[in-house]
């Protein structure tokens, strides 16, 4: 199996390096290695063919743990051939589109292995949607099906959907008289394996809808060059026990989700993130990794003294954080209270990963990006397409094998000489290193000066009484734009506008100082921890 996969991903070498690291190239028996290279060679090596050989690799093995217990990796096989059968007669083939909107649970797995198996696509729904966002991606990607936690159901409500399936059941007693859900259809096919299909399936994450609707980024299974990309620069290893707490709907939840089928990883998971649920999670189940988004960092290092300090994380060994930049010095604060344990992912739903900083990277340099990974290019242009020099600022274009296919409400990412661009600002340090500055279309002029938020984001961010902070441009008679800063307070803390106005004086230049400083109890967020700053502006979705 590994000499098949090891074919498509270029430099075998380096491969090999990287995955005998990970503890992924292990011996195994003739008839297993016969019925590994029958699992690639019919399923390919996306979420059918990655579970389906985890089944076949480490049968026994605990492979899935939620909050109904847990699942070993041939009961996961099992259950999705049960539910690809179920969902076959409910009408979906080859190039089909189901979407998804589900919490981390059994039943996201259940139905993107089922998915894969008929050669569809699996078109995963944000949770935090609005109904009108909803009726809107639903009206353009016209799903056979939608599977979707109870939780959900008032919200697909206007949303033109042929069928439905449950996932999650908070009360059976609500549900609809013959619903159908995900256990009872398990519960009522066969588990046997299916022929395979002609048609590899296709994953599609939708972009984040922070600036407006969401767009649909479908990309082909992968392959080993994905997983190897990841763990050059992160430090995972086969068999550990993995609380995936950012979504699964989400690239960076999804990969780690992705990364199992090759690691043998447990997934644990919880359908909501609590912040001391969470560390007792990962405590009570002894997980060496975690998958986070960074407000997650947040909200677990606010806990009170006395709750963090009963925690004991010493046997976490990676914590994976992605999803947006890390504010201020929260990697520091992390590590200087959990361990040298933090890695940053920076990328996009479009291009993946681009670079990943891990704990020396953040030590001598909070604010970077990192370095990209293996196979990775990353290049610096300016508006005419040419690569800038070392801390100039500039377009950020990245190259990988991991590139998305194209919206499939058409139109791309600006693509030069193979490079796709992030719409991102930033600059490769003289350190060698990714910097990235804000969205390019987050910069504002203010009377004739470049401001971008992110930088003024992260000194505010550094004040001891500041919990969270955003900042926005808006519209200025005499300035054409001025900055407008949101801020959160620590408990307890009585820190008023002008406190902030002069931090920010004496750390960055004086055009950079916000206008206006409003408090807030909280950021409005989606469900991948990214502020909504268009409700910030006052904007319409």
């Amino acid at each position: 199996m590994i000499s098949k996969l090891l074919t498509g991903a270029g430099a075998a070498g380096t491969s090999l390096r990287v995955l005998a690291r990970a503890g992924v190239l292990r011996p195994y028996s003739p008839v297993v290695l016969a019925r590994l290279a029958r699992v690639v060679k019919d399923w390919g090596t996306g979420p059918a063919g990655g579970f389906a050989s985890l089944a076949v690799r480490a049968p026994d093995d605990v492979g899935l743990v939620d909050e109904l217990g847990e699942l070993t990796w041939a009961q996961v096989h099992a259950r999705s051939n049960a539910l690809a059968r179920a969902l076959r007669e409910r009408g979906v083939g080859e190039g089909d589109a189901v979407a998804v909107m589900c919490r981390n649970h059994r039943f996201f797995v259940d139905v993107t292995c089922a998915v894969a198996k008929l050669g569809a696509d699996a078109l995963y729904l944000n949770t935090a949607f609005a109904g009108p966002q909803l009726v809107e991606v639903l009206g353009r990607e016209r799903p056979v099906v939608v599977v979707h936690d109870q939780e959900f159901t008032g919200l697909l409500a206007e949303a033109d959907v042929a069928d439905r399936v449950v996932a999650w059941v908070d009360d059976e007693r609500e549900l609809a008289e013959g619903t159908a859900t995900v256990e009872r259809l398990v519960a009522v096919h066969g588990t046997g394996d299916l022929e395979p299909p002609a048609r590899h399936g296709r994953t599609v994450i939708l972009t984040s809808g922070t600036t407006g609707t969401p767009k649909a980024a479908p990309r082909s299974e992968a392959g080993i060059d994905a997983a190897v990309s990841l763990l050059s620069t992160m430090p995972l290893r086969r068999g550990w026990r993995c609380h995936v707490a950012a979504p699964l709907f989400h690239t960076w939840g999804f990969a780690h989700m992705a990364l199992a089928m090759l690691l043998g990883s447990t997934l644990v998971l919880r359908r909501r993130f609590d912040p001391e649920e969470a560390l007792r999670t990962i405590v009570g189940e002894r997980c060496e990794s975690v998958v986070v988004i960074p407000v997650m960092l947040q909200r677990i290092l606010a806990l009170p003294e006395e709750v963090l300090g009963a925690h004991d994380l010493s046997h976490v060994e990676v914590v994976a954080s992605s999803g947006s930049a890390l504010p201020g010095d929260l990697a520091v604060t992390w590590m200087d209270r959990f361990g040298d344990n933090l890695y940053s992912t920076y990328g996009s739903t479009e291009v993946a990963y681009a670079a990943v900083a891990g704990p020396q990277d953040l030590r001598e340099a909070p604010s970077t990006a990192g370095r990209p990974p293996y196979a990775t290019v990353v290049k610096v242009l300016d508006d005419r397409g040419v690569e800038v020099a070392p801390g100039e600022p500039g377009r950020i274009f990245v190259g990988n094998g991991l590139l998305f296919e194209g919206y499939t409400g058409g139109g791309s990412k600006e693509v030069v000489d193979g490079l796709m661009s992030t719409g991102d600002v930033g600059r490769i340090g003289h350190d060698g290193r990714l910097y990235v500055e804000g969205r390019d279309d987050d910069m504002i002029v203010s009377g004739g000066e470049n401001v971008f938020p992110q930088e003024v984001e992260n000194c505010i961010a550094r004040h001891d009484d500041v919990a969270e902070v955003a900042a926005v441009g808006v519209d200025d008679d005499d300035y054409g734009q001025r900055l407008r800063a949101f801020v959160v307070r620590r408990d307890g803390a009585s820190l008023d506008e002008d406190a902030v106005k002069g931090w920010v004086k004496q750390h960055l230049a004086r055009y950079k100082v916000p206008r206006e400083v409003v408090f807030l109890d909280e950021l409005p967020r989606n469900a991948t921890g990214k502020v909504l700053k268009r409700e910030l502006r006052g904007e319409d979705a």
